[in-house]
């Protein structure tokens, strides 16, 4: 039985910000994971310039980031042009979109705690493997990534929520689309601006209760990692 106060748009909303935020976190670890190492190793001249457009998102408006992202996906951004030519139409205002945008907006999220995992155990672990004649990649596997594992459940954690609580890059790449992009952000603003206090109540105790355990499941997680280390 639905509660009192959660309509069917908002459990709809609830299931769309769910799928979005996993999807988002998946794609995000696959990314952040080689760009988080790369970017703990090397000595290029490009590592600042690449650290810096990875950290954008954390400093720019979210309606501005979320803009140039429409601007790239509508029908005349090279990226909609690139859509069209293979037969997928653009991808502003649709859920494929909007999981773009949420990969684009939360990559800081992803890529810095990986980074700080990966450069907080130093180069020693792969040298004494290099010197067990371990392949480089197995090395990364077998040894850097176990090593760096708190690192990657900070990132996931930090990624599904930063996604869950998205708002003005959600609103101007996928609209308020029900069903389709309308993400229990976008829920809670429909609700107050139909002055629908109580179903907005409901969905924004939701996203407290949540917040805080993530912060809870973020101090836990730093607590072991410190027992670890220590």
């Amino acid at each position: 039985m639905t509660p009192v106060g959660i309509t069917a748009e908002g459990w709809q909303a609830i299931a769309l910000t769910l799928q979005l935020a996993t999807l988002t976190s998946l794609l995000l670890l696959l990314m952040a994971t080689p760009l988080a190492w790369w970017l703990s190793q090397t000595q290029s001249r490009l590592r600042s310039t690449v650290s810096a457009l990875v950290t954008l998102p954390l400093v720019l408006p979210p309606t501005v980031l979320g803009f140039y992202i429409l601007v790239l996906l509508g029908p005349q951004g090279w990226v909609g042009q690139l859509t069209q030519t293979l037969g997928l139409g653009v991808l502003s205002f649709s859920f494929a979109g909007l999981l773009l945008g949420s990969v684009i907006f939360s990559l800081p999220f992803a890529v810095q705690p990986i980074q700080y995992a990966f450069e907080a155990m130093g180069r020693r672990p792969m040298e004494v493997a290099a010197t067990l004649r371990a392949r480089p990649v197995d090395a990364f596997f077998s040894v850097a990534l176990p090593l760096a594992k708190p690192g990657l459940l900070t990132a996931t954690v930090l990624s599904f929520a930063h996604t869950v609580g998205e708002f003005g890059v959600v609103l101007m790449i996928g609209g308020n689309i029900p069903g389709q992009t309308r993400v229990v952000s976008l829920q809670i603003y429909n609700h107050v601006e139909a002055m629908e206090y109580a179903q907005a109540h409901w969905l924004a105790a939701g996203m407290v209760v949540f917040s805080l355990g993530v912060l809870i499941a973020l101090a836990r997680l730093k607590k072991r990692s410190d027992r670890v280390v220590a």
